[in-house]
């Protein structure tokens, strides 16, 4: 009896060994690094969605590349769309407002209330980043 009991500890250990670390959750509201957006981060259709909820400033999605959509509210509009791409990495595509166009987008969650942002051109040859933070 003892030698099963012993037994099953071990296995127990290693199942917890093997288990991979739990992955930071980017669901909630995240602040952009100039403080000027607001984006709520959650799931849509098997993947992760951010939708501006505030933004200070330009209000209006004037640099929009499709003209007819120049004049909405930027509130409401999808910014970046994510799949998981490993342990806390996701990657898809980010629209800026500022410029009005749309680029290949990596994330990251460092810890959990930290998030990294890239923006690449040229196949992921230049890469722009920003580091957001997370409302409570």
């Amino acid at each position: 009896m003892k030698t099963l009991t012993m037994f099953g500890l071990a296995a127990a250990a290693t199942l917890m060994l093997a288990t991979p670390a739990a992955a930071n959750d980017p669901r909630g509201t995240w602040l952009s690094q100039s403080g000027e957006t607001r984006v709520r981060f959650a799931d849509c259709g098997g993947q992760l969605c951010g939708t501006i909820v505030s933004v200070s400033g330009q209000s209006r999605d004037e640099k929009n590349e499709d003209a007819a959509l120049r004049g909405r509210s930027l509130v409401g509009v999808r910014m970046i769309t994510m799949r998981t791409n490993g342990a806390n990495a996701w990657q898809g595509s980010l629209y800026n407002f500022q410029d009005g166009k749309t680029y290949n987008g990596r994330m990251t969650m460092p810890s959990a209330n930290s998030m990294s942002l890239s923006g690449c051109v040229l196949g992921g040859l230049i890469c722009r980043s920003q580091t957001w933070s997370r409302v409570n």
